[in-house]
């Protein structure tokens, strides 16, 4: 029998008593180990809307974005919440610490997080353990990175080594080049930087679909500080190398909306409400330059339905949430699913 899952509301501010990663990781814990037992709490499952794009098919639009579960070690329980679709990492081909403590401040203020990880985590192999143990049977993506140390001109090694490795597990594979938090690691958004990381990871998805098979969708993960000019240089690139998808945004290193309030200079990207409008601004402006030609994800500032609808106003596809589930809890999972359930 399921257990009554106590109001988020009552949760939160025990959460919120200690520092913003030691919560992070009392919630890992805690799912973790409810799956394990299968006491997951019970949740309101949320309508199956199903929407077909990427060539997969998804019982709805909502899914969680990669972060929040960047070992895996939580499969089975983001499934039973009601996700549409799950991401997982970054990961990379090998473990690493991260930047140093503390990395990650909370805003609460402007329902914001501030945080400088710097793809903290197991690496590939210990990922794939979780992954290949989990029950879950929905659509499971793969977030891939570069180590820290890898110089940023062999940056497309690392990628290729976690796409090989990934690719028979995977439902999709998220390519990040976006994150603010690994020195350099923007600099292949850059023309011909990413002409050649796209021309590579290209050529090896089709060696692997030959490999296995089977095809599994390549998608891109970029940053919300990209001017009108860069937008329309990248959603070219998508279209010239026929990758399948787009993740409109990460995380960004503006302030705007938070200056002033405690932690707000820290260094590191800030996600949560305030990069909202920043970021499905560069949803819009990608659109228009893509034409309708591969699909978009949308994410960033979703902290309720109406703005998980807004984006696919905006022109997204499909939306994911991170930040918002922080502050709302699981409702906001059911929430989103049903104001972007239909959508024409």
């Amino acid at each position: 029998m399921p257990t009554c899952r106590p109001p988020y509301s009552l949760l939160r501010p025990l959460l919120f008593s200690v520092d913003a990663e030691t919560a992070h990781e009392l919630t890992i814990g805690s799912l973790k180990r409810l799956s394990a037992f299968g006491l997951v709490p019970a949740t309101k499952m949320p309508p199956c809307d199903p929407v077909r794009v990427m060539g997969i098919t998804l019982p709805n639009r909502v899914g969680l974005a990669a972060g929040l579960d960047k070992n895996g070690e939580c499969i089975d329980a983001w499934g039973k919440l009601g996700f549409g679709f799950v991401e997982i990492g970054t990961v990379t081909p090998r473990p690493q610490p991260g930047n140093p403590k503390p990395r990650m401040f909370r805003l609460p203020e402007q329902q914001a997080i501030i945080n400088r990880l710097g793809f903290n985590n197991h690496g590939v192999d210990a990922l794939l353990e979780k992954v290949r143990a989990a029950k879950f049977k929905g659509v499971l993506g793969i977030n891939i990175g570069k180590n820290f140390d890898t110089p940023i001109e062999r940056a497309a090694e690392d990628y290729l080594a976690c796409l090989d490795k990934v690719y028979a597990l995977a439902g999709y594979v998220t390519v990040n080049i976006s994150s603010p938090n690994t020195q350099n690691l923007r600099q292949l958004q850059g023309e011909s930087e990413l002409d050649a990381l796209l021309g590579a990871l290209k050529a090896r998805q089709t060696m692997l679909a030959d490999r296995f098979g089977r095809y599994v969708p390549l998608v891109l993960k970029i940053a919300p500080d990209l001017d009108e000019a860069q937008i329309v240089t990248i959603a070219a690139a998508l279209r010239r190398h026929r990758i399948d998808g787009v993740i409109a945004t990460n995380t960004t290193i503006t302030r705007e909306g938070v200056q002033g309030l405690s932690h707000a200079e820290e260094t590191g990207g800030l996600s949560g409400a305030p990069l909202f409008d920043k970021s499905t601004a560069v949803l819009r402006t990608l659109a228009k330059a893509l034409a309708n030609e591969l699909p978009i994800i949308g994410v960033g500032g979703i902290t309720d339905g109406a703005r998980a609808k807004a984006k696919l106003d905006a022109g997204a596809s499909l939306v994911q949430i991170y930040s918002g589930l922080i502050y709302r809890g699981p409702q906001l999972i059911d929430e989103c699913v049903t104001s972007t359930a239909s959508h024409a």
